[in-house]
């Protein structure tokens, strides 16, 4: 039913879908291998054409699927990032439907490797017909492997009602940042008088990427780090502190300092850590395992002690009420647009194409 409808019909306000874009992840031991396939296969990952990249995903994920099998029974076979997704989807349609009491809203969820896939919450947003429809990545920080590749491959598939816009990223969200400040506060508390350096561990991209194709990932990185740094100093003081990049894979250079060399630097200067996940909204394999157990383990061979880390943002309510001033702000706009600033610099990736940047194209 179109929105003239209901108001032919006596109902009153907008149907409006906000779709949340995240990675996905294997629900068990047998989607580990189809969910390598997918993420390999994306061109966003791997730049191939078509014919190439197909049997390179085929043979990648064969390789990989038992270490990843295994790294996911640590967590009971499967990922938990989908339940944690639906948790954060239901605080903010609660958020929403409050705040828009007027209206009705429905949060979905489209995954880019694993199901609900994009193409399957495309279709049921157009059976639900909506007059407005918000894109909203659980990426704050935009990058041409996340939002991008999530962007295009809803735009390729979706065909329903409604018109359409699209939150790029919201790297310094009030809302946001205040949510990681808590995290760290808390983790600094459980540190008492140990001297700790606090890690900002962002999952990493190979560096051609900023050089050579213009991705502002890592210039969102540090914004959301400052941002953090001067929240969390404002109540406890200066911080020891870095950024670092947690996750690389291949022969490729990645950015850098990794998360573990940086864990080891901080050993070598007598210190522990608090690793906080500054690029992820919610706990998944990178977290609960390369954190909470490899980096652990790393850390306790290095000195590095204590090493803590804090949790993340998941359904802090601050988080919630910074994706729900992010989808409210986009009704007013059509197009791309950040939540807040975006990027400073005109990066050639930038979904607006520097009309949101300033000075030159920094890559």
């Amino acid at each position: 039913m179109s929105g003239a409808d209901r108001d032919a019909g006596g109902l009153k306000g907008r149907r409006i879908a906000v779709v949340l874009f995240n990675l996905g992840g294997p629900d068990d031991q047998p989607s580990v291998k189809p969910f390598l396939f997918n993420l390999f296969n994306d061109p966003a990952i791997i730049g191939l054409p078509g014919f190439a990249r197909m049997p390179l995903a085929r043979l990648i994920s064969s390789r990989r699927e038992a270490a990843a099998q295994a790294n996911y029974r640590l967590m009971g076979g499967g990922s938990p990032l989908l339940p944690e997704t639906q948790r954060q989807a239901q605080a903010l349609e609660a958020v929403l439907n409050d705040r828009l009491s007027d209206d009705e809203v429905r949060v979905f969820i489209a995954m880019r490797y694993w199901h609900p896939l994009t193409e399957e919450t495309a279709a049921d947003v157009a059976v639900y017909g909506p007059d407005e429809v918000v894109l909203l990545p659980l990426y704050p920080q935009y990058s041409t492997t996340t939002t991008q590749s999530s962007l295009k491959a809803w735009n390729a598939v979706y065909a329903g009602s409604g018109v359409s816009r699209a939150v790029c990223c919201y790297p310094d969200a009030p809302g946001w940042i205040e949510a990681q400040a808590d995290g760290v506060c808390e983790k600094l508390d459980a540190a008492g008088d140990a001297p700790v350096r606090v890690l900002f561990s962002a999952h990493g991209i190979p560096e051609k990427l900023v050089t050579s194709k213009g991705d502002p990932y890592q210039e969102q990185v540090e914004t959301t780090v400052a941002a953090v740094v001067a929240a969390v100093e404002a109540r406890r003081g200066p911080i020891d502190h870095a950024i670092c990049y947690q996750s690389r894979v291949g022969p490729m250079k990645w950015l850098g300092p990794s998360t573990p060399e940086a864990i080891e630097a901080a050993g070598c200067d007598g210190l522990g850590v608090v690793v906080v996940p500054t690029a992820f909204v919610s706990e998944h394999i990178e977290t609960l395992v390369e954190l909470d157990i490899e980096y652990a383990e790393l850390a306790h061979e290095k000195g590095a002690s204590p090493y803590l880390r804090a949790p993340a943002v998941g359904v802090r309510p601050a988080f919630i009420a910074a994706l729900a001033d992010a989808a409210q702000q986009a009704l007013g706009h059509t197009g791309v647009e950040p939540q807040g600033a975006g990027c400073k610099a005109g990066w050639k990736s930038c979904p607006r194409q520097g009309a949101s940047c300033q000075g030159s194209n920094a890559a």
